[in-house]
């Protein structure tokens, strides 16, 4: 049987991506899913409380994606143009969106304090240190706790995933050599190693939050993303064996779900609730890896057109879904809603929040997100009007044949 390299787009990652953005959605829209039923949620109550995993999830997917598309351009040598090029090229895939949400949620706490008599309480984080900082993504490097850091919310990781863009320069001529010198076994080994130091601290402390908890969460899971991204380059597998492996991403999506109720059911002695979940991230790596290199089945799937477009959009909907709850519960208290009595006509309210945010989401992808990346790259990619000035005087002396057409190309 022939073998084969995995190459191109990993559709199968991308949709993962939107399950990922989903998971965090209906984490922090649980409370309102009572409005529907208090059953419906109680059922569920084991998957949406662990709902914030789905960060670290993308902190994986991230590492793994950017070793995928920058390793070998970046691992071989050390070349600061490349990393500046790498640096610039992140900030226009997540800081145009990323700025648009932060002036939103900054329109949304002064329209609070103007309008009715609930101010929001980020009213008191809107200071000219804190809009520098936010501006520059550096606003969670000086906090030990996420929660505040951020005017909207979600925007704490983006400052995180900047940390660890800084660092893949380094980190990608280390894995550049491992990858050489490291069997693919190996490597996956390693990947899901570097992937437990958030779990390790989860049972040694019995909180997952703990103060600078989100340090070894971006740095350990990005690395244990660029390590499964160097196995997988290194994987050379028939199909049949591609076929195993989208039957086993099934059964390890199965696996993250039994796993969560679970520990919902028997927690770890030690641990606080609903905290003894977290040691499903201990399954996200192989997951990982067996989606990317997997056929059929789960990565089938994911590799849809529907769910190649939500993992396109997830980034969107991950930073503006707080902002649409946050709205909605100011106006709850504004003006005195009751979502919760069953006579209510807000009781389906969640339905509606999050089909308004991935509303958002696509308008906001179209519009903002892929017009602001292409403008933004275009800035390092366009030849400067001299060198082109340059190339047209070549031409006009390559048509005569003299020698300076030669020398024009050279200078």
């Amino acid at each position: 049987m022939r073998t084969a390299e995995i190459k191109g787009e990993i559709k199968a990652l991308t949709g993962l991506r939107i399950v990922a953005a989903v998971w965090v959605v209906l984490f922090h829209f649980r409370p309102m899913l009572s409005d529907i039923s208090t059953d419906f949620r109680e059922n569920l109550a084991p998957v949406l409380n662990c709902g914030a995993q789905g960060v670290d999830l993308f902190f994986i997917l991230s590492g793994f994606v950017l070793t995928y598309n920058y390793l070998d351009r970046m691992g071989r040598s050390w070349s600061t143009r490349e990393t500046l090029h790498f640096l610039w090229l992140r900030l226009a895939r997540v800081w145009p969106v990323y700025l648009v949400t932060l002036h939103l949620a900054a329109l949304l706490v002064i329209l609070s304090l103007h309008v009715g008599h609930v101010p929001l309480p980020e009213a008191n984080d809107l200071t000219a240190i804190s809009y520098v900082r936010q501006v520059l993504l550096v606003q969670l490097w000086f906090e030990p706790f996420f929660d505040g850091t951020s005017w909207d919310g979600p925007a704490w990781s983006i400052s995180a995933e900047w940390l660890a863009y800084l660092l893949f320069g380094g980190m990608a001529l280390v894995i550049f050599r491992m990858k050489l010198a490291t069997r693919a076994r190996t490597l996956m080994w390693l990947a899901v190693a570097a992937s437990l130091p958030p779990v390790v601290l989860l049972l040694s402390s019995g909180h997952f939050y703990t103060p600078w908890s989100w340090l070894p969460r971006i740095v350990t899971q990005f690395a244990a993303g660029a390590l499964a991204c160097a196995a997988v380059r290194r994987l050379r597998l028939t199909d049949r064996g591609r076929r195993v492996a989208g039957y086993l991403s099934l059964v390890l999506l199965a696996a993250v779900v039994g796993v969560l109720y679970w520990f919902n059911a028997n927690p770890i002695g030690g641990v606080v609730e609903n905290d003894s979940s977290g040691v499903v991230d201990v399954l996200f790596v192989p997951l990982v890896i067996a989606l990317a290199v997997g056929i059929g089945s789960l990565p089938r799937l994911l590799s849809t057109r529907v769910m190649v477009y939500g993992g396109q959009i997830s980034f969107c909907l991950y930073m503006v879904h707080e902002l649409v709850h946050t709205s909605w519960g100011w106006a709850v208290e504004q003006f005195s809603l009751t979502p919760w009595q069953s006579d209510s006509p807000w009781k389906w309210n969640v339905l509606g929040l999050i089909a308004i945010a991935l509303a958002i989401s696509s308008l906001m992808y179209h519009f903002v997100e892929e017009p602001a990346r292409r403008w933004m790259r275009r800035m390092v990619t366009v030849r400067p009007a001299t060198a082109k000035a340059e190339s047209a005087n070549a031409k006009v002396h390559q048509i005569d044949g003299g020698l300076e057409a030669v020398s024009s190309r050279a200078v």
